[in-house]
């Protein structure tokens, strides 16, 4: 019997004060069970992060061709191409000459990835951005969640503040540039 996807629901008060951005929002996320709770987290903070019109999740696994998160214009065109963890070449490659923007969020260390990566071909490798969350507040939101999960997520700064009930967790996102 094949395991299925577990459902999350996230109602999220945004503050993006970055972006000027501010908005509530109700997420209804599947985790796959190959999925680790850390990639979700990290999954729901970076939809918090790029929020925008038209800014979607994928359908997951099941189409491996898709970006994590995009964004598409009317026509269904990916204008940003958003991927979480550390994805290999060939998928940056494509996803650099399929879109426009290309951001990577991950919740790892990227030293040894970006080691594997270093003279690898990426198109405009060089516009990639790659974006690392704290480990300690990924690990500190693991903790907390819960498949019915409210909280506030303010971004100042690159700096995340993030209130559930009465507990807030802190965390900075730090910007990595590639070179290949």
């Amino acid at each position: 019997m094949a395991l299925t996807a577990t459902i999350y629901n996230f109602d999220i008060d945004l503050a993006d004060t970055d972006r000027g951005c501010y908005e509530t929002l109700a997420l209804r996320v599947a985790k796959h069970p190959s999925e680790s709770e850390e990639y979700l987290v990290a999954r729901v903070l970076a939809y918090c992060l790029e929020y925008t019109d038209g800014l979607a999740f994928s359908s997951g696994i099941s189409d491996p061709d898709e970006p994590t998160l995009a964004v598409r214009d009317l026509t269904g065109v990916v204008k940003v191409w958003i991927e979480i963890g550390l994805p290999d070449p060939a998928r940056l490659h494509k996803a650099s000459k399929a879109a426009g923007r290309v951001a990577i969020y991950t919740h790892k260390d990227p030293g040894q990835w970006l080691r594997q990566i270093a003279g690898e071909r990426i198109h405009r490798a060089e516009a990639v951005e790659l974006y690392v969350f704290d480990r300690t507040c990924i690990a500190a939101l693991v903790a907390k969640l819960d498949r019915r999960m409210s909280m506030t997520v303010s971004i100042a700064d690159r700096n995340l503040l993030i209130a559930i009930g009465d507990d807030v967790i802190e965390g900075q996102l730090t910007t990595v540039k590639i070179r290949s």
